[in-house]
């Protein structure tokens, strides 16, 4: 990835699926994220299917339509793609049918890995030839110990994914990665993870979905993009989460989406090609006396605005400049 954004007509119009994260794209706790209800149903009217990839494996997916039904976000439960299913697609690919897998996880986990033919156990002594670890927020630690005795006598290890915490009203919490990391210092074993921002739960989606031209969007850099990136796929940053114009704006180059956006609008706008922080008439650059990035022109469109503002602090990052702060866009946007 380069110093720069591609430029496009609207999304909706340009590629066939949009592979869209939940929490901080689509969601924010109970309630839909800025634009999501709207955006969602436009881009499905202009023709773009729609699936909801998530790293969680502790919901089936029926559990997600549920919650995507109650924000007013109709969603068929084929469109949903979870850790679980990427994990369970995984050991799939590794073990024999009827092998046994001992399940650290919740009740949907347990059904994933049934639904691809293998056979669910709890204890280390009924040889497993996995582990597969996913979030369950009632894990104790007779479960961890058996999952530990397994790995230690050779079951292969998998986590849905590594993400050191989840998002919550009291603020961030230890997730899947912190409880995997117990397991890992136990046993001294890396497990091999499902999810984001390794591939088998994107290339599930891109099969699932049968897309000839994805884009994946999300709101974590460090997962969603980078994870797109490592899939070979173009990708959408929306700001509504995990992510704000300071980060984007010095994201390392693994970590740099296509295209850039406040929020999931981005999906039904065109999106005008950034370089080295100009993006039609908008100019942004690095002052260094402040190592903040500023906007010397606005332009015309906010949008605009911003891709000056991210791309300005990608030139400064690859110069090795330490790009400590940003210009609040609020006030031009």
């Amino acid at each position: 990835m380069t110093a720069e954004l591609e430029g496009a007509p609207a999304l909706s119009e340009a590629y066939d699926v949009a592979l869209l994260d939940l929490d901080g794209v689509v969601y924010l706790g109970k309630d839909p994220a800025p634009y999501a209800v709207d955006s969602l149903a436009a881009a499905r009217e202009a023709g773009m299917r729609l699936a909801f990839v998530t790293n969680n494996a502790s919901r089936s997916p029926a559990d997600v339509v549920a919650q995507l039904d109650a924000l007013g976000i109709a969603v068929d439960v084929e469109e949903v793609v979870t850790g679980a299913q990427a994990a369970a697609g995984l050991l799939a690919q590794r073990l024999s049918r009827g092998d046994a897998v001992l399940v650290t996880g919740t009740a949907a986990l347990a059904a994933e890995i049934e639904a691809v033919g293998l056979r669910v156990v709890t204890s280390a002594d009924d040889h497993p030839k996995a582990v597969v670890m996913g979030y369950d927020p009632t894990i104790d630690y007779p479960r961890l110990a058996e999952a530990a005795v397994a790995i230690r006598r050779g079951a292969l290890f998998v986590a849905s994914n590594l993400d050191a915490t989840l998002p919550t009203p009291r603020g961030p919490l230890p997730g899947m990665g912190s409880l995997a990391a117990l397991v890992t210092t136990a046993t001294g074993q890396q497990p091999v993870v499902a999810g984001k921002p390794e591939r088998p739960l994107f290339d599930q989606s891109v099969e699932r979905t049968r897309a000839s031209k994805p884009i994946v969007v999300g709101d974590r850099v460090d997962t969603d993009i980078e994870g797109a990136n490592r899939a070979g796929l173009q990708s959408l940053l929306v700001l509504t989460g995990v992510t704000d114009v300071l980060a984007a704006a010095t994201a390392p180059a693994e970590q740099r989406p296509t295209f850039v956006s406040q929020d999931l609008r981005g999906l039904n706008q065109p999106h005008h090609a950034a370089r080295e922080g100009r993006c039609g008439t908008a100019v942004a650059e690095y002052d260094e006396p402040t190592r903040r990035i500023v906007v010397r022109d606005p332009g015309d469109d906010p949008s605009e605005t911003l891709a000056a503002m991210i791309t300005a602090g990608w030139a400064a990052t690859d110069q090795g400049l330490a790009v400590e702060g940003v210009e609040d866009p609020g006030r031009r946007m």
